[in-house]
């Protein structure tokens, strides 16, 4: 939503949050997009079809996977996860067959309400493709008033005459890469339509109309049977506004539908004035009625989450609780292990726990207590790690967080070369390709296979401290455990480094920002091919061609049987495991931390230059924020990191354009454009991050653009006037704000809300195990308890901590709920979540009355 504040702000909306109670919103996603089945056959000889499926927020595309070729039901078993930045009433998936002459076509959607998500939270779903239509795909919404007043003719006649003024849409969805849209007003009954029309806006999905359209009420009837006419007022009741939105389109099918709306006039009823926002629906005819099942169907698991966070010193006692959870004996008993104990996946729980405990900087004892336990409880050493425990998921997301730059540094460069050389690598003798030599083949794989094993091994300088910390108190709680076995001390470590870390980056390097976009079929294979003989490379197992299933890939495996591929992972190991190591690198080499496409304004550095707009390949370290014509090219311009002053969001009346941000330099702003919502957000979090210890840093900013000789947002005609709004991230260096611990904690507190019941289950088994040692009961047999008395002791501080935090969030909602009004922008009429919350405030009230 943009953060302009339209003309004629009636609606006294909850802006902010009430009471004493700071904070923000803020709403994440998790989705694993599983496969499709039984889509529709092509209509042609083949019958088979190069299908993909996107991600939307409304008609916004977030996300695309790769394309699974000739299938109809194509596998993906892809996952995405970003945080929302902005509001949305759907997430939508579409199923796109790629056509390689044409536009890719659609085969079909699932589209989710938002009220809904939560129905299907974290479970595997099959849901019905549905039929998509013009007519169906609307998003965006409408402000507009009705104002009905008497009015008195030549002749003495009253009439009443109701004007209808269109002000402004906002989100409209951009067809076909434009947006030109207008509104048509009709006025609508049982005798009689009525339609006006308004100016075409221009490049624009937020047009500003502020038309007025004037209809006569009172109409004269016709010749009636008593010779003469007669005046009367019709039933108004039975009268209707309807507005429909166009997108003016060049294309000989005609302007497309956007949407409309329809108000019956009835709401005039109780005032002659009536003005609100709406949401835009779908025409009445907007979904065809098809078989179930003619489309196929489509398999997601969605996790949804939407939390308010508080300031810092509401989360004080349960952060407290979780921050020591590695100094609690026996650690089983500590908060943050209940929390793993009790969460339906162990990952839900590592998420934010490796988040909070890096950013307080307690990751590594609590890892390290954690791995304790579990390694005591482990009977065979072979098993070390193997399991989804919450040790392997804590230390999974400790490597992702802190370990992407050392996966980039170390395996980028070879990966991008094997896209780019496209060799043949494929030693199934059953899928060689007509002309391909099965020797040439495996001399290729062979060559790769080294290239990244090589880089692999010798890469250890660079692997992060926290990663060695934590290798470090694995190898020696194995050790200790298992005297008797003199690899476990490798295996422990290279469980996670090589089978958790290098091996799936390998396999899938779009995953992890290693590639731009998925990788073809053939590169797809090789990768695979090399991320098989790197994971067992690593493992160290006694018997290494046992191990592959398939006979040719025992048959390769053949060229790395020699000791020194064996004491080169030897060497690595120790290294990023070993205590007190040191990188020898004296001077700082730049890292990067973000790259791709985005889309710049001319910043007007030459005096007689064209301010336009191009496409360029962005790149940022932690040096210098850089832009050139194509990726590999030399940098056209470079800012410094030190001379970014802010980082902002641009309010889209400055150029008709979404998703533009602005980065704001001593001598001027460079205006960029990023491809979507999500991706804008990315870039803003990281660029502000990256600069937010600056000196120089702005207090205050210019949402809008300076163009034609002022300021768009203040007026200010001096192109070095003061900002005039303040900077969300502008605060002196010296301030430390501690948000993104809070909103951790809030997530944290969330998950103990979902599973309260298994907390309060888990409590009765502490109990039973205390008072009855003997056989338990089936259901208490899943949790971990070593010590019931101090496990028993800890859930009851959580749940008086959460049943607190409970209180205040349902405060919380009780004065934004008083505030806020339903027709107002931030909810308008049709928000199906608003209307369900007022269901649910109501039937809260009526419990309590």
């Amino acid at each position: 939503m943009s953060p302009h504040r339209s003309r004629g702000d009636w609606f006294s909306a909850g802006r902010g949050h009430p009471g004493s109670r700071p904070g923000f919103e803020f709403s994440l996603v998790s989705l694993v997009l599983g496969e499709a089945k039984n889509l529709p056959t092509y209509p042609g000889p083949n019958k088979m079809r190069d299908c993909y499926c996107t991600v939307n927020l409304d008609q916004e595309e977030v996300f695309r996977t790769k394309i699974v070729e000739k299938s109809l039901c194509p596998f993906y078993g892809e996952d995405f996860y970003c945080e929302i930045p902005r509001s949305f009433r759907h997430l939508s998936f579409y199923i796109f067959d790629r056509d390689v002459f044409r536009r890719d076509s659609i085969i079909g959607k699932v589209a989710i309400q938002k009220e809904d998500l939560q129905k299907y939270h974290n479970r595997d779903t099959w849901f019905q493709l549905q039929h998509v239509d013009a007519d169906s795909e609307v998003q965006g919404k409408v402000h507009l008033e009705l104002r009905l007043s008497e009015v008195i003719t030549d002749t003495g006649v009253v009439c009443h005459k109701l004007a209808t003024r269109i002000l402004e849409c906002q989100g409209l969805p951009i067809v076909n890469g434009q947006c030109d849209p207008y509104a048509t007003v009709t006025l609508a009954g049982p005798y009689r339509s009525e339609a006006k029309k308004t100016k075409v806006k221009k490049k624009t999905n937020n047009p500003q109309f502020d038309e007025v359209f004037y209809f006569e009420v009172t109409r004269p009837c016709s010749y009636s049977r008593k010779s003469h006419f007669d005046f009367e007022e019709e039933d108004v009741d039975k009268l209707e506004i309807r507005v429909d939105l166009w997108n003016a389109s060049n294309l000989k099918f005609g302007d497309e539908f956007l949407g409309e709306l329809r108000i019956p006039l009835k709401v005039l009823r109780q005032s002659s004035a009536y003005e609100a926002w709406y949401f835009l629906q779908p025409r009445d005819n907007g979904s065809k009625s098809l078989k179930p099942g003619d489309l196929g169907s489509l398999r997601l698991n969605v996790v949804y989450t939407e939390d308010h966070v508080f300031s810092s010193d509401y989360y004080s006692p349960l952060r407290d609780l979780l921050l020591k959870s590695a100094d609690v004996e026996p650690v089983s008993a500590s908060t943050a292990h209940i929390l793993g104990e009790v969460c339906r996946e162990k990952q839900e729980a590592a998420i934010p726990l490796v988040r909070l405990f890096l950013h307080y900087g307690r990751v590594v004892p609590f890892i390290s207590a954690i791995a304790n336990a579990e390694v005591r409880r482990t009977q065979d050493p072979n098993t070390i790690f193997r399991g989804n425990s919450l040790t392997s998921k804590c230390i999974d997301e400790t490597m992702k967080l802190a370990g992407m730059h050392y996966l980039h540094v170390t395996l980028k460069p070879t990966i991008e070369e094997i896209c780019q050389g496209h060799k043949p690598c494929e030693i199934d003798p059953v899928k060689l390709k007509d002309g391909e030599n099965l020797e040439n083949n495996m001399e290729n794989l062979r060559q790769y296979v080294d290239r990244i094993f090589n880089v692999i091994t010798k890469s250890g300088v660079s692997c992060p401290t926290v990663m060695c910390d934590i290798f470090f108190s694995l190898r020696e709680a194995a050790a200790k455990r298992f005297q008797d076995d003199l690899d476990v001390r490798y295996t422990a470590v290279s469980s996670f480094i090589f089978l958790r870390f290098f091996a799936p980056a390998i396999l899938s390097p779009n995953l992890f920002q290693l590639t731009p976009h998925h990788t073809d079929p053939q590169t797809s294979r090789t990768l695979t091919l090399i991320s098989k003989t790197i994971q067992t490379l690593g493992s160290l197992s006694k018997s290494k061609s046992a191990s592959f299933k398939e006979s040719y890939m025992a048959a390769f495996y053949e060229f790395f049987n020699e000791q020194k591929y064996a004491d080169a992972v030897k060497n690595f190991l120790d290294l990023i495991s070993s205590s007190g190591r040191r990188d020898p690198k004296s001077v700082e080499q730049p890292i990067l931390l973000k790259e791709g496409f985005m889309i710049k304004r001319a910043q007007g550095r030459k005096r007689f230059g064209m301010k336009n707009f191009k496409k360029r390949w962005f790149r940022l370290t932690n040096h210098e924020f850089t832009y050139q014509k194509s990726k590999g090219d030399q940098p056209l311009y470079s800012i410094p990191i030190e001379n970014i002053l802010a980082v902002e969001k641009l309010e889209e009346e400055s150029f008709k354009m979404k998703n533009m941000f602005q980065v704001i330099q001593p001598e001027r702003a460079l205006y960029i454009q990023a491809n979507n919502c999500v991706e804008a957000k990315a870039w803003i979090d990281i660029l502000t991050k990256v600069s937010q210890c600056n000196q120089k840093r702005l207090t205050v900013y210019h949402p809008s653009a300076y163009l034609n000789g002022h300021w768009l947002c203040c007026r200010a005609s001096s192109d070095t006037a003061p900002g005039c709004s303040p900077c969300t991230g502008g605060l002196p260096a010296n301030i430390q704000l501690d948000i993104d611990g809070d909103r951790e904690t809030e997530r944290i507190y969330s998950l103990f809300n979902l599973y309260m019941s298994k907390l309060e289950k888990m409590q009765e088994a502490c109990g039973s195990r205390s008072v009855y040692d003997g056989p338990e009961q089936e259901e208490y047999l899943t949790f971990i308890i070593d010590d019931p008395q101090e496990t028993y002791k800890t859930l009851k501080q959580v749940i008086a901590q959460v049943g607190a935090l409970e209180q205040e969030h349902a405060q919380y909602k009780r004065d934004k709920f008083k505030k806020t009004k339903y027709g107002s922008q931030e909810h308008p009429i049709g928000d199906k979540s608003f209307q369900s919350y007022i269901r649910q405030q109501s039937e809260v009230s009526t419990h309590s009355i």
